[in-house]
């Protein structure tokens, strides 16, 4: 769970684990930035796991082994992100991992406490974060079957302090770190080619007429590899408008294929544009057999995905796009991209620079003017 600063992300876990306590015997780990988090705010405080529950039914903290017992016999071990190897040799049923961000080594901890989640037919782990550009959050929010939640600060707001909020909003409105701190998006990292500040200025509402509409799609390698990229976006009056990011992972060919399609229908596209480096033809064949009746366009990238994003960026800079929603996957791909994790594809950026520069920046989209 990803969320800004008071969005209810400590409830959430606190809630989560307790409920699966006080109905099992299962074994648990806390994981925080230190002992002291773990205890301060994942069990004692106001938010934290004692306070889910009251009278007899609470749960008993054991200083002398760093454990919360509860009456159901299920027990909470407390565990230091400063301290990785702690972590190696126990097991569990699941965990509770709190302000993964703030880790000093998030993936080295994270790496250990997956090892010890074996017990149980389901071990589950829950990380609730405030996010930041670090590669460790980003491979995680890649992999197959990592599930994401959302919450901003806005959307607590009745639980929260008016002086709070507005103490929130000085430090933060109208910065790149608004979507971050009071959004929970991932923004840009150092050498990110998108600003955070551009992608919040480009909501806006689709126009009642489109002069042209593409689907763009970044076809995968393999079925439990990368996503499939697929975006649509259209025109109007030299503005880009997107639309859709439908996006997927874990698909056959076929399957796919039959979601462009259905995208394609679904926008009454006027072209599929498809990249073909990674199937060529392929490509092709594979979204007729979807039963694509939409033309379909295959593109090749001949240069660097950062080159290819730097004129789509510019437009961003320049307000020439709108997001017609709120697409945060995408979003926060666009602000990954030039400072992404080794080996991680932005599928989805990637099919949004095709769809911008095809129709905004590619001469042979529209009509040309030749001087005689």
């Amino acid at each position: 769970m990803l969320g800004g600063r008071g969005s209810g992300k400590t409830f959430a876990g606190a809630h989560w684990l307790h409920g699966l306590a006080e109905a099992s015997d299962f074994t648990f780990a806390l994981v925080g930035p230190a002992l002291h988090d773990v205890r301060e705010v994942m069990v004692e405080g106001p938010s934290g796991l004692k306070a889910m529950a009251l009278g007899r039914d609470r749960p008993r903290w054991e200083a002398g082994r760093k454990r919360l017992v509860w009456t159901s016999g299920a027990v909470a071990y407390a565990f230091s992100a400063e301290d990785p190897d702690s972590l190696r040799g126990p097991q569990f049923h699941g965990a509770w991992a709190d302000e993964f961000c703030a880790w000093r080594e998030p993936g080295r901890v994270l790496s250990n406490l997956r090892f010890g989640l074996r017990r149980g037919d389901n071990p589950q782990l829950v990380i609730t974060t405030t996010p930041r550009p670090i590669a460790a959050l980003r491979t995680l929010l890649a992999e197959p079957g990592t599930e994401e939640s959302r919450g901003a600060t806005h959307a607590n707001a009745a639980n929260l302090p008016k002086l709070y909020l507005e103490h929130l909003r000085a430090l933060y409105a109208g910065t790149r770190l608004e979507a971050q701190e009071m959004e929970g998006l991932v923004v840009e990292g150092e050498g990110a080619l998108f600003r955070a500040e551009d992608i919040a200025a480009a909501r806006g509402e689709r126009p009642e007429h489109l002069e042209r509409t593409v689907v763009a799609v970044d076809p995968p390698i393999t079925t439990t590899g990368d996503a499939c990229g697929i975006v649509a976006a259209g025109r109007a009056e030299g503005r880009a408008y997107v639309l859709a990011d439908r996006s997927i992972r874990g698909l056959t060919p076929l399957a796919w294929a039959r979601r462009v399609v259905e995208t394609a229908r679904m926008v009454e596209a006027d072209q599929i544009v498809a990249e073909s480096n990674q199937g060529g033809e392929m490509v092709r064949t594979v979204l007729q057999q979807a039963g694509c009746d939409t033309p379909i366009r295959l593109v090749q990238a001949t240069r660097a995905k950062r080159a290819r994003a730097e004129p789509v960026a510019a437009l961003y800079e320049r307000g020439k796009v709108v997001h017609c929603g709120r697409f945060n996957a995408l979003e926060e791909e666009l602000m990954g991209l030039g400072s992404e994790a080794p080996g991680h594809s932005p599928d989805r950026a990637d099919a949004l620079v095709w769809a911008i520069s095809q129709l905004l920046l590619d001469r042979s989209a529209g009509p040309r003017i030749r001087l005689i």
